[in-house]
C-alpha cells in the first residue's frame, strides 16, 4: 500500500478535463461541488479529500461521460462511505484515512449498511445483496480513480468480497407484444405531436436496441439520412446501428407534427415546454400501454431493447452482432440472451422485426 503524498495540491495530474482561467472566477469551491454530488449532506471531509471528491464527480460527467443516473448512484454510495468513515474514524476523512481503510473497515462499512438499508432498499431485511454489490462497485470505482488521479492506491478495496447475485435473465416481450406496444403507444396521448414523439422514441428503443438515455441523447444533427446512425453509448463510445425505415418513418412524423423549433445542436425528443425530454414521460407513456394491453410489469422501455437482441438472435443474429449493435463492451453482456432465445432462423436484420 502506497504512502498518500504529504500534500494535495489542485494541480495534480487528473485525468478530468482542465479548466481555462475563464471558468476559475466563477468555479464553486470544492466543498460546495462536493455536497452537491454526495446529495444527503456533506460528511465532515478535509479540504483535500473535497478536492478529490470534486475532481472524481468532474471526470465521471465530462471524461467518462457516464449517465445522470450512474453519477448520482455512485455520489450517494460514496457520500455514504464517507459518512460512516467519519463516524468510524471520529475525525474528518483526509487522503490518508482513505488509504488507510482497511479490509476491516469495509466489511463493517458493508454491515453497517445491510443492518441500515440504503434508500429504495431499506427494509426490515436490510441491504439486498444487489444493492450492496453496487456499493462496493462505486467504491471500487472511486478508489480506481484516487489512484489514477493522485497515487492514493488501496489494495484492500480489491480483497473485499461482494455477494453472490442470482443469474439474471432478461425478460424481453414476444414479438406479438412489441408490435402491439408500438402500434398502442401513439393513442395513450391526447396531444398528437406527443403522440408521434412516443412512437419515435419506443420505436428507436425496439428497432435499434438503443438504451433509453441513448435516445433521449440524441441531437437533431443525429437525425439518420441513410441507413444507419451514429450513436453514443456507455463511457461516450460510439458505435453505428442500422436504420430500419419504420424508424426514420417514425422520427420524420414527429419532426413534422412537433410544435417546438429543434435546433442542430439541440435535444431531439423535447417535452411540452421544448426542453430536453426526460425518461419519465416515456415510461409512464409505456406504462399505460401495459395496463391498457395487459402486459407484463417486465414491459418497460429497457424491455423493448431486450426485445430487440432477442428477436434478433431468434432469427439468426449471431452473438458478435447484436454485440456491437448493444454497444456492449464484453461479450458476455451479450451471452445472456442465449438463455432467453437459441432458435435459428434464417435472416439477420430486416427480417427480425415485423415492423420493418
Amino acid at each position: 500500500m502506497k504512502t498518500p503524498p504529504a500534500h494535495i495540491v489542485p494541480d495534480t495530474p487528473d485525468p478530468g478535463p482542465k479548466q481555462g482561467p475563464e471558468h476559475v472566477h466563477n468555479a464553486p469551491s470544492s466543498e460546495k461541488s462536493a455536497d452537491l454530488f454526495l446529495g444527503a449532506g456533506l460528511p465532515a471531509l478535509s479540504p483535500a479529500t473535497c478536492d478529490l471528491v470534486t475532481r472524481w464527480h468532474r471526470f465521471l460527467v465530462s471524461e467518462k461521460r457516464a449517465s445522470t443516473h450512474t453519477v448520482t448512484a455512485y455520489g450517494r454510495d460514496v457520500g455514504r462511505f464517507l459518512s460512516f468513515l467519519a463516524d468510524y474514524e471520529g475525525s474528518e476523512v483526509t487522503p490518508e484515512a482513505l488509504v488507510g481503510a482497511d479490509i476491516r473497515t469495509f466489511r463493517a462499512f458493508l454491515a453497517h449498511c445491510r443492518q441500515k438499508g440504503t434508500g429504495r432498499a431499506q427494509s426490515a431485511k436490510g441491504l439486498s445483496p444487489r444493492s450492496a454489490a453496487r456499493l462496493l462497485s462505486s467504491l471500487r470505482a472511486f478508489y480506481r480513480f484516487l489512484d489514477k488521479a493522485a497515487g492514493l492506491e488501496n489494495d484492500a478495496i480489491s480483497a473485499v468480497q461482494g455477494p453472490k447475485l442470482p443469474h439474471r435473465v432478461p425478460r424481453p416481450l414476444d414479438e406479438q407484444g412489441a408490435g402491439a406496444l408500438l402500434d398502442t403507444v401513439g393513442s395513450m396521448a391526447d396531444v398528437p405531436w406527443v403522440a408521434d414523439r412516443n412512437v419515435a422514441v419506443v420505436t428507436l428503443l425496439y428497432g435499434c436496441g438503443l438504451r433509453i438515455g441513448e435516445a433521449l441523447g440524441l441531437k437533431r444533427r443525429d437525425v439518420p439520412s441513410s441507413d444507419t446512425m451514429k450513436v453514443i453509448g456507455k463511457r461516450g463510445k460510439e458505435r453505428i446501428v442500422p436504420v430500419l425505415p419504420a424508424v426514420r418513418e417514425a422520427i420524420a412524423a414527429y419532426l413534422q407534427s412537433c410544435p417546438h423549433a429543434l435546433p442542430q445542436d439541440g435535444p431531439l425528443f423535447v417535452g411540452v415546454r421544448g426542453g430536453p425530454l426526460g425518461p419519465r414521460p416515456v415510461q409512464k407513456a409505456v406504462q399505460q400501454v401495459r395496463a391498457a394491453l395487459g402486459l407484463p410489469q417486465s414491459a418497460t422501455p429497457h424491455a423493448l431493447r431486450h426485445s430487440f437482441a432477442t428477436h434478433l438472435l431468434a432469427r439468426g443474429g449471431d452473438l458478435r452482432t447484436i454485440q456491437e449493435l448493444l454497444g456492449h463492451a464484453d461479450l458476455s453482456s451479450t451471452q445472456i440472451y442465449t438463455d432467453v432465445n437459441t432458435a435459428h432462423l434464417k435472416s439477420i436484420y430486416e427480417k427480425a422485426f415485423r415492423r420493418a
